[in-house]
């Protein structure tokens, strides 16, 4: 469903009309009053459709106003892999800027709306918007830091650790975007949790059970709260113990 664009606009203007004395802030208030006006349109996307499609032609990014995403890469012969989850305030479709096509799929674990920037609104803006340039610039580096970073993690670490790194990163992106650090929902299935750290299903569900003995996470049904985050980054510290069991390692070249 395409919501029209024009009152979030009337909204946005509203609120970025008075331009700050303060330098740093009044460059960021110009660029956002230039942001807004690349969104072509606002989508409400329901639980368990597509945004975007493998294979698709490029043609937007999407910036998440609420709800979550998967990325998702389906092989040949039919294997499921999770490539990575996006929260309010992160974009998806970005795998698609440097082929012309996507290359996942993203879906919605829950009813959600993004804001739609075509591609040539990007191409015809860039040029002029040094500032927009530099933004593009840290969400292509983020999404290399973040594919480093599974690496690193499905290469080095045990269940528990590959757990705990994750909610410790959800955690630390849920921070960052003002929301509550500490308790959050997860909509995706243990499953999902499990194709994207290389676990087995009874695997990611055994880890979730050891770190609530351990009194350092509650979890009520898909509510995750975090009550020791230090101890939590204890364990991802931990040096791998050699010969560990109960997880396989994911291929990364599929």
């Amino acid at each position: 469903m395409r919501v029209h664009n024009e009152e979030y606009r009337r909204f946005y203007e509203r609120k970025y009309q008075e331009t700050p004395k303060h330098p740093h802030k009044r460059a960021c208030v110009l660029t956002a009053r230039k942001l807004v006006r690349l969104v072509y349109a606002h989508l409400k996307v329901r639980r368990g459709e597509y945004l975007c499609r493998a294979g698709d032609p490029f043609g937007a990014i999407y910036a998440i106003r609420s709800g979550f995403f998967k990325s998702e890469c389906i092989f040949e012969d039919g294997r499921c892999q999770i490539m990575g989850f996006h929260i309010p305030g992160e974009m998806a479709g970005v795998d698609g800027i440097e082929s012309g096509r996507y290359t996942c799929n993203a879906v919605a674990l829950e009813d959600a709306e993004v804001c739609v920037i075509p591609l040539l609104r990007l191409q015809e803006a860039l040029p002029e918007m040094h500032a927009l340039q530099h933004v593009f610039h840290q969400i292509l580096g983020r999404e290399i830091a973040r594919r480093h970073g599974t690496m690193v993690l499905l290469g080095a670490m045990h269940a528990d650790q590959r757990l705990a790194a994750f909610l410790l990163n959800l955690s630390q992106r849920f921070g960052s975007r003002g929301r509550t650090a500490s308790s959050f929902e997860l909509p995706m299935t243990r499953g999902d949790i499990g194709s994207f750290l290389g676990l087995k299903l009874e695997t990611v569900s055994r880890s979730f059970t050891r770190l609530k003995d351990s009194a350092l996470l509650a979890a009520e049904q898909r509510r995750i709260r975090l009550l020791d985050t230090a101890g939590l980054r204890q364990i991802v510290a931990q040096r791998p113990v050699r010969g560990t069991t109960g997880h396989r390692t994911r291929r990364l070249d599929s």
